[in-house]
Order: structure tokens, then C-alpha cells, then sequence
């Protein structure tokens, strides 16, 4: 049996959040398509809050 890749859509949410988890800036987003590009930006908003979320308090 084939494994299906996952949706693109998933893809671009997974790579934006990893982006965010990094500290990358939002304006490195690769994708140029409307939708591809909400579901990066969705994901790296995401990645972003969960660093500042999960910092070790001083």
C-alpha cells in the first residue's frame, strides 16, 4: 500500500511553526500563495508563542 504525502496545507503549518519555534522572522515565509502562506504564518504564530510560553523563568 502507497503512503499519501500529507496535505500541502499541514506541510506549510508544520514548517512555519518549526520557523517560529527557531526564532526565524515572519518575513522568511517561502510560500508566495495565498492560502499556503495563512497556513505558515498560522503555524509560525504558533511556534512563537510556544517559545516565549516555555522559557525558563530567572
Amino acid at each position: 500500500m502507497k503512503r499519501r504525502k500529507r496535505d500541502k496545507l499541514d506541510r506549510a503549518f508544520s514548517k512555519g511553526y518549526q520557523a517560529g519555534i527557531g526564532g526565524k522572522s515572519k518575513e522568511q515565509c517561502p510560500y508566495m500563495s495565498l492560502e499556503s502562506r495563512t497556513q505558515w504564518l498560522g503555524g509560525w504564530r504558533e511556534g512563537v508563542d510556544e517559545r516565549f510560553t516555555c522559557l525558563p523563568i530567572k
